[in-house]
């Protein structure tokens, strides 16, 4: 696990760092557009629909209601100029994270599972806020990368919902091998490959 590690640490090139200063940060559509326009951020957010349908229950709703909830809060961190190291490895390791969390499958409390998306959800909301206006504008951007974001997390649940429709009771482990998907993806992003 350490040699992954290390191996995934030099091979973050500098080019998939591209989040600030990227153009234009005011209305709903420019907020819209970020999450939808950046691999790393599709990859996370689907991620966190499918994780959310492997785990079940009240994770369906609660896991993707936590990672928007804690990215507002990541969003106001970067508003307010407070520091966060590391975001944007933070970006690019959520994939990698959360897409294994649900390739692995096992029981997780809801709390920890929360827990888990809401550390990456702040790195998300941190690289939107620190390129923020503080004005009536920057409201509409946050109002449009969160919708965005809802949207691609319910994206991941209905997706892993249709095919586990399709397949019947193999319906669980075909998300979880979407999630290893989702965690490979994001090693393609770390390594410059997406």
């Amino acid at each position: 696990m350490r040699a992954l590690l290390a191996l995934l640490l030099i091979a973050v090139p500098t080019a998939a760092f591209a989040h600030t200063g990227h153009g234009d940060t005011s209305g709903f559509l420019h907020g819209f557009m970020h999450p939808v326009g950046g691999i790393d951020h599709i990859l996370a957010m689907v991620a966190v629909g499918v994780f959310a349908y492997v785990l079940g229950g009240k994770a369906l709703w609660l896991v993707p209601l936590s990672f928007v909830a804690m990215m507002a809060v990541g969003f106001l961190l970067g508003v307010g100029q407070i520091e966060v190291p590391f975001v944007e490895l933070g970006i690019a390791l959520s994939s990698v994270v959360i897409g294994g969390a649900a390739a692995l499958g096992r029981p997780m409390p809801v709390v920890a599972a929360s827990a888990l998306v809401g550390v990456f959800a702040i790195f998300h909301g941190h690289a939107h806020g620190a390129e923020m206006p503080v004005d009536a504008s920057g409201l509409e951007y946050a109002a449009g990368f969160i919708v965005a974001t809802a949207l691609l997390h319910v994206a991941g649940i209905g997706a892993a919902m249709g095919v586990s429709k399709l397949v019947g009771k193999y319906g669980r482990t075909v998300a979880q091998v979407a999630g290893g998907v989702f965690a490979l993806g994001g090693i393609g992003v770390l390594a410059g490959w997406l």
